[in-house]
């Protein structure tokens, strides 16, 4: 089973394209992280993550419910992992992950998809997105074709850039840059109330027909890039 979680479509792609490659079933995992839902889940197949890279690891929203729920069935879990440079050293912290559910880390698999993350960084070209989105297809194939072959992915070579990103750098940045207190709407908000459907952590909440951002906020982008 293909469980995936995914804030502006990158990873719902990578997830869907997987599904339809060798034939199983995808779950986005929205609903149950936005209501906090850790029931038991069952796959008889090998399980599938796929996810974005928040600074060089998976979201800790994401980390959170993992952590939380119990997958029965089969034991193996592979990581698909969509990103606009690299995923650091992300596999080192998924191994402890699965070592503390009693699961087979299978390994994770980079996925490089354009740029979203428009607190930082800007969003390529339309032009470049496309070749970015074609090469890219590539990759999930061939982490479908391993999936499929029962194969465990191939290891990354890690930096120690790597492991410092994902480690004190990951710690480091999210209390200090992951907030919402520069969010707002202009005068373009038609009040359609979108982005408070699609924040994950009900961070939002519609005031006199305009977005009001809380202090809950994973900085998935969801409520920009949708809008």
């Amino acid at each position: 089973m293909i469980l995936y979680f995914s804030g502006t479509g990158n990873s719902e792609f990578a997830a869907k394209k997987i599904g339809n490659e060798i034939q199983d079933d995808v779950f986005n995992l929205f609903t149950k992280i936005r209501d906090r839902d850790f029931s038991d889940r069952h796959s008889d197949r090998p399980w599938v993550i796929a996810a974005p890279t928040y600074a060089w690891r998976i979201p800790r929203i994401l980390q959170e419910w993992l952590s939380r729920t119990k997958l029965n069935g089969c034991r193996d879990l592979y990581f698909v992992m969509t990103c606009g440079g690299n995923m650091g050293n992300a596999g080192a912290y998924l191994k402890k992950l699965c070592a503390s559910k009693d699961m087979n880390y299978m390994g994770a698999f980079e996925v490089v998809m354009p740029e979203n993350y428009i607190a930082l960084f800007t969003s390529p070209d339309d032009e470049e997105a496309r070749n970015i989105i074609s090469q890219s297809e590539r990759r999930i194939i061939k982490a479908a074709q391993l999936i499929k072959n029962h194969e465990t992915f191939p290891l990354p070579q890690v930096t120690v850039k790597d492991r410092l990103d994902s480690g004190i750098v990951n710690d480091i940045f999210y209390p200090l840059f992951v907030h919402a207190k520069k969010f707002y709407s202009t005068s373009g908000c038609i009040s359609c109330g979108k982005c408070e459907k699609v924040c994950p952590l009900k961070n939002i909440r519609i005031d006199e027909g305009r977005p009001v951002w809380g202090k809950d906020c994973t900085h998935c982008m969801a409520c920009i890039s949708r809008c």
